[in-house]
């Protein structure tokens, strides 16, 4: 890349007026550089005038041409070269000269005088005055190819002089003709006439005649038309056209041509190039296979030899004719051809001298090596020789290598090339490479240049596009003009081809055979009357683009006039004055009512002076017509009265004038109000509505105008009734007027305000009805599917020369920079190119010729907020998703990503991209892609770590896409590769037994916590096995798998059950395993849960009175000794005392309030903690509550009083005494009460008193006893003790039964029946002899039976009688010690103490208390000596001899008595102990008979 640089600089010229002059020059530069002329700093447009400059680049030589130089050509001109690297300069001068003394210096210029007012003013030459006249003018001409045509025009020139003949010049598309073997001129003296000899395509183009004079020059044009010559084969294509040589050196020529407008039917598929060498007529070709790109290098070609060229098209239905041939060409460098000169060119011999050779000097580096030309069929390099070649002629190697690599392949290794540019071909399309040259002499091979960019082989010039809209106008009665929209980015556009077809017919003809490069053609050769459509097409160098929309039908005829009568506008009227100056009067008028078969292009104002009332003669105020309906007629007089007339214009002439305004007068105004607004329009009109405009006061007054205020009135009212539509002035010069009533004719006027005031009223507009007329459109904004933003009008009450005129605040739109204007038929639409704020305001279109149909839109911000959304969506438009990428693990650890779209349709697309790089279907990625659905998944085995990075799933529909990202790095990535993992362990471990729940807890409510866990896939050899701390635990039950659940109950758990417990399953598949910690936090968080439980099962508290006060207590269903319950009074935790105590009884969780006091009300609550939030259970004792609960209270406690004082037997007696005749009985029991009781004896219900037989006594008001000394058998009978006092009263009761009397043995035993009476009898089986006693707590109150034991029956105890009513007598256990129990006898069984060997001996305490009663020596020497196997004996008869069967007799315990002596015992006393109640029940009980 370097900055450009002229290699031939332009040189100056002086020439004569009338020649041509061309400045050329050569400039290298890569990029290539943009090239501009320059005429005295100011740049020159072609365009502007056309025919007048010519710019031509052709490769690396520019050129400017003035055609026909006159005196204003006389200048410096600049060429401008400029690249991205750089821009430089170059200058030259041009002086245009006349011939000196044929022209007077001092007349006009004839340029300058020539249709200066659309007539020629003739100038004199020696004083003679020449008037031209072309006549019999040729006319449009068709021709085809290989015909001869000749076309002509007769000249008169006046007057005609022998002497003095005119030149002649022939122009085809403004390019002077010279004689040839295709063109023949010939001028007889009066007619001009051109031959076209063998016509091709080449000859097609306007032809212009001039005629030129000393006194000036006249022209005729006309368009020749040539068509294609039949095709040899039917449905071949024409022949291309324009062939030429370019760039033509030592080593190749590039041929260029343009592709014909014909391709009978079918594509062309590539050109053939034929080569002939100059002098023979052989030709060859010179490519093998078609090339479809205009333009080929044509190598292999003898140097110095001169060639011509022809092209062939070629399409599947055959070759087309060959074109025309190309002028001839040498194959030689341009500096070699300008050194030496042409050779003669139809020998072809060129010679050429070499210079004397050097030696020893290898040649240099060559310079500036770059592309000039890519297509893909061959590339063009370009360098310059190196600067220190030598003496001897340097010849070139090329080399070239892949983009990439740096492999150098030589590519002319037999024959290197002479000349700096070089083609080569057989490149690989879509490759890319880079270039080298080396230099080489005799001396050797020089060092490579340094190498191109990397080019990649393919065209670099794209087919253009199809040209914009087609819109045809009416013209003459056989010809249209057809105008289109320039393709769009079109580059080294060649021209255009013009097609037209009758409409409905398809049948298209070209209407031109060699491009035009313009936009705008006349189509010649139509049918008068017939309808046509036409299309375009693009052309350049690439090929041909597609067509363009057809345009709309219209129909052949004469456009002036348009079958009207009067094609000529009428009058203009309303002539008004807005502006008066000393010499000068502003004038305005209103539009004429009919305009004729055209637009207006103009008005021409004529004025006159009255001078006494009596005007004068019309003057022209304006010679060119005015577009505006206002002009200001200059050159009055002062304080002169004038009239005014007005003409309207169009294409058919000049309308009538308008009658002769008002007389005004040529006086200064000098009011400091402003003039009144002119050119009142109204658009837009509805039933409720219209949109009025004007235009300012072209007298401003003394300020400027800052506002305008609006009139209306209804057209028939009276002038007063005018009245203000807007109450603040507007500084818009339109206003939208609101609030019409239907039907209602209105008149508007508008007056301007400034500083000063409101100036004057306009003229009030003609008469206006507010109605919406039928067909009425409004503007509609769209939003296409390309995003293009465009407000659309359509008119449906269209004429022939209608136009749409769009406005933007109502200013038309002409040209506008942001908006392009399209119209179709009956629609038209603004396109907004960029739309931004810029491009707020209120857009309008009106359609001319009409009645008036127009109609706006306001484009606010919030608007284009709206379509800019709207267009960015259909711009770009996208695939909605239900969901986004997502993954998600599925069985064996396979990882899914997924997605779904809404909707997509069957062409839908799918690229997987992971970290930029397209992945494909494979074994490491499974592809699914639902197109019913819209599901889109990708499947993983696994994941490994160079899986780590972003997925992305890109969705393609048509011109809608998405993508959906999602990134899976760091910690994400590592969990879901975990994750992953896990699966797979997971399915592997599930293909044997395994757990679906692993091991849990849950409490029961009946606090019972069971351990389960949920196993699958077992089978009967299966195997589950419980551990606790790594100890098996033993579990009763037989494990069922068909529930699938495993349980373990913890009953009443305490921290003992705290531990690591553990299920383990296993069988020949394999083992699983799952473990539960319970201890620390674990057990914490279990024991919470039982305690929760606990806590939900509390009753509701409640009140309970005792004797010592008040209970307040709550039961649970399970009571743990780990429950933390805390107590509250009035919200704030108690601090328990000896008065305030709480407790757990059982279930029952109490607390104890002793002696209660009002300080004791409240609120109060129980509350249970579970490591959460605990729960509350709360009673109110207060008021009525807490009332009832302390009266009960001082109840209870007053029973409780007397329960304790009240008089009462403590001992017991027992039921049944059995004895023989003649012993003693001494019974001895305890007695309580305060006060002391008093005690009374009864038998048989009569009260007893203490004599010798009987001996009542009742000592220290504790003991009472009972002694009857030497029983007989009236003794027998019911006896009983009642002892009383103010409390209450007690008796208890036992029956004497005396029997015949029997050996005495000292000692016996004695069972009790099932009723409890006292039976004699053997004892069970003697157990072995024991020291060992039951400790026991001796009691003073306990009662001592010193005579035969009675059975113990309850019912038959001590029976009480309260004081107090409805008082429950209460009687409390004895603490005295029970029996002992023989080791060899069930606990049941009853037991006798101090049993000594083989015998049953009397009971005896182990305490110090005294016994009431001793045996002697003698006694005891005889019960020892008692054998034991009598009383065995005996005693087994007895049992015998009452009927009793072992199954009916239970041994409860055994009676020790001791028989007592006839003589009276000794007194008891207050260490005597006694048999306790309890003693007594655990006798065995005998049934009654």
């Amino acid at each position: 890349m370097h900055t450009p640089e002229f290699v031939i600089k332009p040189r100056s010229h002086t020439v004569w007026e009338k020649q041509c002059v061309r400045l050329h020059c050569t400039i290298s530069g890569w990029p290539e550089p943009r090239v501009v002329w320059y005429k005295n700093n100011v740049s020159i447009d072609p365009m502007a005038k056309p025919g007048k400059y010519k710019v031509e680049s052709s490769y690396s030589v520019h050129s400017l041409e003035i055609d026909k130089c006159d005196f204003d050509d006389t200048a410096q001109y600049r060429v401008s070269a400029m690249n991205s690297k750089g821009e430089t300069s170059a200058f030259a001068s041009v002086v245009v000269k006349r011939f000196k003394g044929e022209v007077d210096e001092s007349l006009p210029s004839p340029r300058l005088q020539s249709r200066h007012f659309g007539f020629k003013v003739p100038c004199l030459e020696y004083g003679v005055k020449f008037e031209t006249h072309i006549v019999e003018k040729f006319g449009v001409s068709f021709g085809r190819e290989g015909e001869t045509l000749s076309f002509g025009c007769s000249v008169i020139i006046y007057p005609a002089l022998q002497r003095f003949q005119p030149e002649i010049e022939w122009y085809r598309d403004d390019k002077l003709l010279v004689p040839s073997k295709w063109v023949q001129m010939h001028w007889s003296g009066d007619r001009a006439t051109l031959t076209l000899s063998h016509l091709n395509k080449e000859d097609e183009g306007l032809y212009t005649l001039r005629v030129i004079t000393k006194s000036g020059f006249e022209t005729h044009s006309a368009y020749v038309f040539v068509r294609d010559a039949d095709a040899e084969v039917a449905g071949a294509p024409g022949a291309p056209l324009d062939v030429q040589s370019l760039d033509a050196n030592k080593d190749y020529v590039i041929v260029t041509w343009k592709q014909p407008a014909v391709d009978g039917g079918s594509p062309i598929l590539g050109y053939f190039v034929d080569r002939c060498e100059v002098g023979t007529t052989h030709w060859s070709q010179c490519n093998d296979t078609p090339v479809k790109f205009a333009r080929f290098p044509v190598t292999g070609l003898v140097e110095g030899r001169s060639y011509v060229f022809r092209v062939r098209a070629v399409n599947k239905a055959g070759m087309s004719h060959p074109s025309r041939v190309s002028e001839p060409v040498a194959a030689m460098d341009p500096a070699d051809r300008t050194r030496k000169g042409p050779s003669a060119p139809w020998t072809g011999q060129i010679i050429v001298t070499e210079e004397e050779p050097v030696e020893g000097v290898v040649p240099g580096r060559p310079r500036d090596l770059s592309v000039i030309e890519a297509t893909k069929n061959y590339v063009v390099l370009s360098w310059k020789p190196p600067g220190d070649k030598g003496h001897e002629g340097v010849m070139y190697y090329v080399e070239k290598c892949v983009s990439g690599t740096d492999s150098w392949q030589r590519v002319n290794t037999e024959i290197p090339v002479k000349s700096p540019r070089f083609a080569l071909f057989d490149l690989a399309e879509g490759k890319s490479y880079r270039f080298r040259v080396r230099c080489c002499n005799s001396a050797g091979v020089g060092e490579p240049s340094e190498p191109t960019e990397a080019t990649t082989v393919g065209d670099k010039l794209d087919i253009p596009s199809a040209p914009g809209r087609v819109v045809p106008t009416r013209n003459t009665d056989t010809s249209v003009v057809v105008s289109w929209e320039a393709s769009r980015g079109a580059k080294e556009l060649v021209g255009y081809y013009i097609e037209s077809s009758i409409a409905g017919s398809n049948s298209w003809e070209p209407c031109n055979n060699k491009p035009v490069k313009c936009t705008r053609f006349i189509c010649h050769g139509l049918t008068t009357y017939e309808s046509y459509v036409f299309r375009v097409r693009a052309v350049n160098a690439a090929g041909i683009s597609e067509f363009s929309q057809e345009s709309e039908a219209i129909k052949v005829k004469a456009a002036i006039g348009g079958g009207i009568l009067h094609a000529s506008p009428t009058p203009p009227y309303g002539i008004t004055v807005l502006e008066c100056v000393r010499d000068s009067m502003v004038l305005a008028w209103k539009q004429p009512t009919f305009i004729g078969g055209a637009d207006i292009t103009g008005y021409f104002v004529d004025y006159r002076e009255v001078i006494g009332g009596v005007p004068g003669k019309w003057h022209e105020a304006n010679i060119k017509a005015v577009s505006d309906r206002a002009y200001r007629v200059s050159e009055l007089k002062e304080n002169m009265l004038y009239q005014f007339q007005v003409r309207a214009a169009n294409m058919a002439g000049v309308g009538i004038p308008s009658l002769p305004s008002e007389t005004f007068k040529c006086e200064e105004w000098t009011i400091a109000v402003p003039g009144p607004p002119h050119d009142l329009q109204v658009q837009e009109v509805r039933k409720d509505s219209l949109v009025l405009l004007w235009k300012a006061p072209v007298y401003q007054g003394r300020d400027p105008v800052n506002g305008y205020y609006i009139d209306i009135k209804e057209a028939d009212a009276d002038f007063e009734m005018w009245r203000g539509v807007n109450e603040k002035a507007t500084d818009k010069t339109f206003m939208k007027i609101k609030d019409l009533k239907e039907g209602e004719s209105y008149v508007f006027r508008v007056r301007a305000q400034n500083k000063a005031g409101v100036g004057k009223a306009s003229d009030p507009t003609e008469p206006v009805d507010a109605v919406t007329k039928p067909g009425t459109a409004e503007i509609v904004v769209n939003v296409d599917d390309d995003g293009v933003i465009s407000l659309n009008f359509e008119c449906s009450n269209l004429t022939a020369d209608s136009k749409f005129v769009w406005s933007k605040n109502y200013m038309e739109m002409t040209e506008p920079e942001r908006m392009t204007l399209e119209t179709k038929g009956s629609k038209s639409k603004a396109i907004f190119k960029t739309p931004s704020e810029e491009d707020l305001g209120i857009y309008s279109c009106f359609v001319t010729h009409t009645d008036g149909a127009s109609a706006s839109y306001t484009l606010s911000e919030e608007t284009l907020k709206d379509l800019l959304k709207i267009s960015h969506e259909h711009k770009f438009p996208i695939i909605p998703l239900k969901t986004e990428l997502a993954v998600e693990l599925l069985e064996k650890g396979r990882v899914r990503f997924w997605l779904q779209a809404e909707k997509i349709s069957a062409n839908g697309k799918v690229e997987y991209v992971f970290n930029d790089n397209v992945i494909h279907q494979g074994e490491k990625y499974k592809m699914n892609f639902d197109k019913n659905t819209g599901v889109i998944e990708m499947f993983m085995e696994s994941l490994g770590k160079e899986d780590e990075g972003t997925f992305t799933f890109q969705l393609q529909d048509g011109k809608a896409t998405n993508q959906s990202s999602l990134v899976l790095i760091g910690d994400v990535f590592k969990q879901l590769q975990k994750e992953s993992e896990f699966q797979k362990k997971e399915w592997i471990r599930k293909q044997g037994p395994h757990f679906v729940e692993y091991l849990g807890y849950e409490v029961t409510p009946e606090c019972c916590v069971r351990l389960k866990c949920k196993v699958a896939n077992m089978k009967k050899d299966s195997v589950a096995l419980w551990y606790k701390d790594g100890r098996e635990i033993k579990v009763n039950e037989k494990l069922d798998f068909s529930e699938g659940v495993l349980t373990l109950e913890i009953t009443q758990i305490s921290k003992k059950d705290a531990g690591i417990y553990e299920v383990v399953l296993k069988d020949d598949r394999g083992k699983d395993t799952s473990t539960l910690n319970l201890t620390d936090q674990g057990f914490k968080d279990l024991m919470n849960q039982v305690f929760s439980v606990i806590a939900n099962s509390s009753t509701p508290l409640k009140i309970q009175s005792t004797e010592e006060g008040i209970r307040l207590y709550s039961f649970v269903s399970y009571y743990n000794d780990e429950l933390h319950v805390t107590w509250h009074h009035k919200d704030a935790a108690i601090a328990f005392t000896e008065r305030i105590k709480s407790g757990v009884v059982g279930e029952q969780l109490w607390l104890q309030i002793s002696e209660p006091t009002e300080k004791d009300k409240g609120k109060y609550a129980i509350e249970f903690f579970d490591g959460k939030g605990g729960l509350r259970r709360t009673v109110e004792l207060a008021g009525q509550a807490f009332d009832d609960a302390f009266a009960e209270f001082q109840r209870l406690k007053a029973a409780a009083i007397a329960e304790r004082n009240r008089a009462r037997v403590a001992g017991g007696l027992p039921d049944v005494v059995t004895i023989q005749e003649g012993k003693s009985l001494n019974l001895t029991c305890n007695i309580s009460g305060d006060p002391v009781p008093e005690v009374t004896w009864l038998k048989n219900e009569r009260e007893m008193v203490s004599n010798d037989h009987y001996i009542l006594k009742f000592e220290s008001g504790k003991f009472a006893s009972f002694t009857i000394t030497s029983v007989n058998t009236s003794d027998s009978g019911k006896y009983s003790i009642l002892v009383k006092n103010k409390y209450g009263t007690e008796s208890g009761d036992f029956t004497l039964n005396v029997i015949e009397s029997m050996v005495d043995f000292g000692v016996m035993s004695y069972l009790a029946d099932a009723d409890g009476n006292v039976i004699v009898g053997p004892t069970t089986p003697v157990p072995t002899p024991s020291t060992r006693s039951v400790p026991t707590t001796p009691s003073p109150a306990a009662p001592t039976l010193t005579s035969t034991p009675a059975n113990t029956n309850p019912q038959n105890k001590t029976r009480a009688t309260p004081a107090l009513k409805n008082q429950t007598p209460r009687i409390e256990r004895s603490s005295s010690p029970p029996a002992q129990i023989p080791i060899n006898q069930s606990p049941g069984s009853p037991t006798p103490q101090n049993q000594t060997s083989d015998t049953l001996i009397p009971s005896t305490s182990n305490t110090s208390a005294p016994q009431p009663s001793t045996p002697t020596s003698g006694e005891k020497s005889a019960s020892t000596s008692m054998d034991n196997e009598k009383i065995t004996a005996m005693l087994k008869d007895y049992v015998d001899n009452l009927g009793l069967s072992t199954s009916e007799t239970e041994l409860v315990d055994a009676m020790h008595l001791t028989e007592l002596e006839d003589t009276t015992s000794s007194e008891p006393d207050d260490s005597t102990p006694a048999l306790e109640t309890e003693n007594l029940e655990n006798v065995c009980e005998t049934k009654d008979d």
